[in-house]
């Protein structure tokens, strides 16, 4: 005979994992209980000792799903002479975390119950088990029991009771489990909140949307705008109503047949469209084949798309039988609403309807954004399927707040070999997102059991987050404070991503990120390890005429490169973008350049980008990040085996490579000049790109030994860039350090603060 008391560690609460051991003990004969703690899940199992030792390795290789085990240790205690396998009570413990599960997609089993006239589940939109549905955004403490969770309100009938207590049953112990009967329920309501409809909620929601209305839906985390992708007028008014004008616009469609007849879809795209996570996937766009409006992503190759991931959704697109448009539901740089009361108040002036329902949302969590690029899928908004889920860190970390960075903000606590980001914050511009990320940051520390002893932050003295750090300071003498720079915190980011702790080059490429000279960097290359950096080299630095009207309107970078590198009198005449402009504002800038009035330096890569499709008569004013630089890119010949580059060239300045720029402009202007079309332009700049970043990195080599780069930050969101450097890279030998788990964008900037902050708390 043998007795074992067997704890596992990892996301083994909200996945069938206590079920699952219940049916494992007792298909080998066993003995015992399964409890779930604070901190893990706990066994205890005695029976004969070849059974133990089967069941022990069957854990391991036959765990639910979505289970994730991330330690199971065992040791041997006296038999009890327990008589059958049950599960017990769980037991709370002081100062112990456990992992929580994201929300799930739903099941195929609970898909075809929804479907089936014959169950008692049919078109019921909260069916659940436990292989999915509701976790993270439910959930108010742990252990994850139901009276910790938003469904404590919903006495389970007699029905779901017996299959809840049913060990046989894959809702054994699924906490959200409900039915018609018991559970919540679905409301329709104009934008006042009075009921309507016939009835059946879906039905005439379906009809709305057909009727070309615009409706907010309640979801998993909160609340989407949605209309039908295929009314271009229905999708232009919720462009109006939402301020959105050009951004482009997620869909949803029924089926993965549905969405290959829009979209051209690899077989690992595929998968990550069918998989648990379920989140929007950036695919390339069938254009005209396609009936989806070109208004859902004005001037853009690439669709993002979705698959129903709730009952909710499967029920409405069935009904509805067409793609529909699904957005964050807020204005324009609001988080999204995620409270029945809340949504009829924020969102009245932009949806016509609302599709309720009275299951409370406790954590707001937006749908994730994947591209597949090379062959991986990578992360381009982590949030509903990923977070809470940590990131592993290579080392034992202190307990650390990092506050990450304005833009597409998240923030990470780290402890023990865990870094917890979380989900997807937004841009921290408003009270209203600043109150978002605060009390998000309450419910990681609450839920994992993290008191900060180090606050880490960005150097940007504006940024909201910095100054969030900063107020904490002031109350909060005994904390440790760590200023980590914004291109150190990125390249730091994917070399935790990576399981890699030795110095490497790192290309971090983006927009703005406040540099140790006071100036504005964003084309950076550095030598750096998460202990510390060195600028090794980075773009020229030019003037911002007007500082962020300069990012608004990139015709004003264009005249900052230009007047800079090229001289005050040089001629713009022949440049279509810049004819139609006011002489006085051009009199203007010219003024702000030379008196260095709000003109802040900057090495933005990001800032090139948009200066070159301006140049090339693309876009001279955005109305969302980026979107000069990405329309530039949707110019560009994707396929292109080899292009003719444009000139530059480097000089040393204090020990730091400077590339120079001013041949480059003047070359993409004669480009210009002589008729050369944009996409033509857009191919030859980023072959130019992808050669510099190559070059760059051949020379650093040369004089530090040093065989592997690291890229980050925002301007690798772009595939054709990507792809360029990274071959590139590989064909001079270098290994190749990408994202994957976490943006490139600023999003996994708090990941790289946290482990930075580790290693200078610990040096003193």
């Amino acid at each position: 005979m043998k007795s074992l008391r067997i704890t596992v560690r990892g996301v083994v609460q909200g996945v069938g994992f206590r079920p699952f051991i219940y049916r494992l003990a007792h298909e080998h004969g066993l003995a015992g209980w399964v409890r779930n703690t604070s901190g893990s899940v706990e066994i205890h199992v005695e029976g004969e000792e070849l059974s133990v030792d089967r069941f022990v390795a069957e854990i391991r290789i036959s765990s639910p799903p979505m289970a994730k085990i991330e330690e199971l240790t065992s040791s041997s205690i006296p038999p009890t002479g327990y008589v059958g396998f049950e599960i017990v009570e769980s037991r709370p413990e002081p100062g112990q975390y456990q992992l929580v599960s994201p929300d799930i997609a739903t099941c195929e089993a609970c898909r075809q119950e929804v479907f089936s006239s014959e169950d008692r589940r049919y078109r019921y939109s909260f069916t659940n088990c436990t292989n999915c549905g509701p976790r993270f955004t439910i959930i108010e403490d742990i252990p994850y029991d139901r009276p910790l969770t938003t469904m404590k309100h919903f006495a389970m009938c007699p029905d779901c009771r017996r299959e809840y207590d049913d060990p046989l049953d894959r809702r054994f112990h699924a906490q959200p489990n409900a039915c018609p009967v018991c559970g919540p329920c679905l409301s329709l309501v104009d934008a006042q909140g009075v009921p309507v409809g016939d009835g059946d909620v879906i039905r005439s929601a379906a009809k709305l949307f057909r009727d070309g209305k615009t409706l907010a839906v309640k979801g998993l985390g909160g609340f989407l705008l949605s209309c039908d992708a295929t009314d271009a007028e229905a999708v232009k008014k919720l462009r109006e109503r939402k301020h959105r004008p050009s951004k482009p616009l997620a869909v949803m469609m029924t089926s993965i047949a549905e969405v290959k007849r829009h979209c051209r879809v690899s077989p690992e795209e595929e998968r990550l469209l069918l998989s648990p996570q379920s989140p929007i996937v950036l695919l390339m766009w069938r254009g005209e084949e396609s009936s989806i409006c070109a208004e859902v992503a004005p001037n853009l190759k690439y669709l993002g798309v979705m698959l129903p991931y709730t009952p909710l959704h499967h029920l409405l697109m069935n009904e509805v039988g067409c793609p529909l448009v699904m957005t964050s539901g807020n204005l324009s740089e609001e988080p999204i609403a995620k409270d029945n009361d809340e949504a009829l108040r924020r969102l009245g002036g932009i949806a016509d309807f609302f599709l309720l329902h009275n299951r409370d949302i406790y954590a707001k969590y937006d749908d994730s954004v994947c591209i597949v690029e090379k062959d991986i899928p990578r992360v381009v908004r982590r949030a509903r399927g990923y977070a809470p889920y940590p990131i592993a860190l290579p080392f034992d970390s202190r307990r650390i707040l990092a506050c990450g960075a304005e833009e597409k903000n998240t923030f990470c606590l780290a402890r023990d070999r865990h870094a917890f980001v979380s989900q997807h914050i937004g841009d921290m511009e408003n009270e209203e997102t600043l109150e978002h990320f605060e009390k998000t940051i309450e419910l990681y520390k609450k839920l994992f059991r993290i008191e900060p002893e180090v606050v880490a932050y960005d150097l940007h003295p504006e940024y909201l987050p910095t100054k969030y750090a900063l107020e904490l300071k002031a109350k909060n003498s005994g904390l440790r404070f760590v200023p980590v720079q914004h291109h150190h915190a990125h390249i730091a980011s994917c070399l935790i991503e990576n399981g890699v702790q030795q110095p490497v080059i790192g290309v971090a490429f983006d927009g703005t990120g406040y540099g140790g000279d006071r100036t504005i960097w964003g084309g950076e290359l550095l030598v750096a390890d998460l202990k510390g950096f060195r600028r090794v080299g980075h773009l020229e630095h030019v003037p911002m005429p007007g500082g962020t009207a300069a990012i608004r309107k990139p015709y004003r970078m264009v005249l900052g490169y230009i007047h800079a590198l090229l001289g005050p009198d040089f001629p713009l005449h022949g440049l279509p973008i810049l004819g139609p402009l006011d002489p006085g504002e051009l009199v203007v800038v010219a003024r702000q350049i030379e008196r260095r009035v709000n003109s802040p330096l900057t090495s933005s890569a990001g800032r090139l980008f948009d200066a070159v499709s301006t140049l090339a008569g693309i876009r001279g004013e955005i109305d969302y990040e980026a979107q000069a630089a990405i329309e530039l890119e949707m110019l560009a010949d994707q396929d292109q085996k080899a292009s003719a580059v444009y000139p530059f060239s480097f000089v040393e300045e204090a020990g730091c490579r400077v590339v120079r720029l001013a041949d480059l402009i003047a070359a993409v202007i004669d480009d210009v000049k002589q008729g050369m079309p944009a996409g033509a332009i857009s191919t030859k700049f980023h072959w130019t790109m992808a050669k510099m970043i190559v070059d760059m990195c051949r020379a650093i080599s040369r004089d530090t030994g040093i065989k592997v780069v690291a890229l980050s930050g925002g301007v690798f969101q772009n595939r054709l860039l990507f792809r360029l450097s990274v071959d590139s890279l590989r064909q001079e030998g270098f290994e190749v350090l990408t994202h994957r788990l976490v943006p490139c964008n600023d999003g996994g900037v708090s990941l790289g603060q946290a482990a930075i902050a580790n290693f200078a708390a610990s040096a003193t």
